[in-house]
């Protein structure tokens, strides 16, 4: 049983003090002396300060895990790393609460839904551990003269630079970290500025676990003054990003200095479509939590809400009743359901959507204002809020809010709402609700996403590639072909004769 933690009693273990950056497994500050300020977005309070990095600090990382990749780490076999990712696991497990804890005072995360998240994070690292032993080449039967064998080896690319963003540490973390452990690389993993806590709390815990001094790094620091210098970096062989799509673009130019391998999951409009025939009591919380679920704050939400005209008036009263219904505050307290927007940058950006959606004539069935009022003053929290009478060339329809904000519109046939839902630049996620099989199969074929979800949504498996098409990336997260992306491929020929 997890405790109770009382929000007005609560007090984060760091309490205001210093934490530093991890690199080549010492516990260190910036060259420059430069620190930076960590708050609880919930309450505006200090949780710590941690150190402000630079380019020379990012050039020291990098160091540490090139030297690591050359030494001790590239001696570990299969069965070592494998055992070795076991173990961070089971270290993840027993400090569970502790990582919930973090993410929930750094990023507004409420603790019931960080708690929830045990299976999907501890899972990755037990899937990465057993993916570890399965990697292997092919013998190739060649057309050549003479007796020559062939085959290819799988070879860990090198060092691995991973940028990660503030709405979900501990499993962006993972999802950078386990796979680079399993084929061998190293890493220098980059934090948001807005939430680099637990990353740090991670790397103290598989320093814990025995990965050697230098494998995993961590450097804290803004994007342009190291996230940059990381992903420009010549020492570094592949990029693994997760942000806006703008800044995905940067570091796309960013890269082409080594030509380094780059891997993006970028930003999403998605489309949640409900058909006539849905199962209407399913559908209004599965939809409504596709967005509000960490107050909008995730790449995936299923922001644009299609519904078909006959059932769209009735779902989208109940929608808003569900909306006004959730419960809103400090994340610690575990009946929370929504929590705080990461800063009052982001609350001030929420709101100019929601000025938008009412200028350019949506109607505001639920929600639409900043909430300020007693134990939410100090916070940035802004309400679940539903617009209907959208149309597709509103701007809250067309761009990505990162907020609690869901655009409900009506539509009359499949053909037409799939060439709406496929209707913009992005392309990572999609929902589907339909009691109809063939409506299922057609639409979770033609939706141009990397991921559809049908009678459900937010589903994420380890075993099953998750990323973009379009404007939201390219590469995959989970599965065999995660792996792929730290591999390189080597050809060999050997005459025998």
């Amino acid at each position: 049983m997890t405790a109770r933690l009382n929000p007005a009693a609560f007090r984060h273990p760091l309490d205001g003090r210093h934490r530093p950056m991890f690199i080549g497994g010492k516990w260190v500050d910036a060259l420059s002396s430069r620190t930076f300020e960590t708050r609880n977005p919930a309450t505006g309070e200090v949780i710590a300060t941690v150190p402000r990095a630079g380019k020379e600090d990012v050039d020291l990382a990098v160091a540490a895990a090139r030297k690591a990749f050359d030494g001790p780490w590239s001696r570990f076999n299969p069965h070592e790393r494998q055992k070795l990712l076991l173990r961070i696991a089971d270290l993840f497990e027993r400090h569970w609460e502790e990582i919930c804890v973090s993410d929930t005072t750094d990023m507004g995360l409420p603790i019931a839904r960080a708690r929830g998240n045990a299976n999907r994070v501890l899972g990755m690292l037990r899937y990465y551990a057993g993916m570890a032993t399965a990697i292997h080449g092919q013998t190739v039967d060649n057309s050549l003269a003479g007796d020559i064998v062939s085959f290819t080896r799988k070879e860990p690319v090198g060092v691995v630079g991973a940028i990660i963003p503030w709405n979900a540490p501990t499993a962006a973390s993972v999802w950078k970290i386990g796979p680079a452990l399993a084929t061998g690389c190293t890493v220098v993993l980059k934090p948001s500025e807005e939430a680099p806590l637990t990353p740090l709390l991670l790397a103290e815990l598989m320093a814990e676990a025995g990965v050697p001094d230098g494998v995993v790094n961590i450097v804290t620091g803004t994007g342009s003054e190291a996230g940059a210098p990381l992903a420009e970096h010549p020492g570094v062989d592949k990029i693994v990003f997760t942000g806006s799509t703008a800044t995905g673009q940067s570091i796309v130019r960013a890269s082409a200095g080594n030509l380094k391998r780059v891997s993006l999951e970028l930003g999403g409009k998605s489309p949640v479509i409900v058909c006539a025939d849905a199962d209407i009591e399913r559908a209004v919380p599965v939809a409504a939590m596709s967005v509000f679920a960490n107050s909008g704050q995730i790449c995936i939400a299923g922001s644009r809400l299609f519904v078909a005209r006959s059932i769209h008036d009735a779902f989208v009263e109940r929608l808003a009743a569900y909306a006004n219904g959730l419960r809103i505050g400090n994340g610690i307290d575990p009946e929370t359901e929504i929590g705080p927007l990461i800063s009052s940058r982001q609350l001030e950006r929420v709101e100019g959507y929601l000025e938008a959606g009412q200028r350019e004539g949506a109607r505001l069935v639920a929600g639409g204002r900043r909430l300020g009022e007693g134990a939410l003053a100090a916070g940035n929290f802004v309400a679940p809020t539903v617009f209907s009478g959208v149309t597709d060339a509103m701007t809250i329809a067309r761009e990505e809010i990162f907020g609690p904000v869901i655009s409900a519109m009506p539509f009359d046939t499949l053909d037409e709402v799939v060439t709406r839902a496929n209707d913009t630049p992005y392309g990572l996620a999609a929902g589907v609700f339909t009691r109809d099989l063939a409506t299922a199969h057609q639409l979770a074929k033609r939706l141009r996403a990397g991921s559809v979800w049908v009678n459900t949504y937010h589903a994420i498996d380890p075993a099953v590639p998750f990323g973009g098409y379009k404007m939201s990336g390219y590469g995959r997260e989970g599965g065999a072909e995660h792996l792929e992306e730290y591999l390189s491929t080597k050809g060999v020929f050997i005459r025998i004769d």
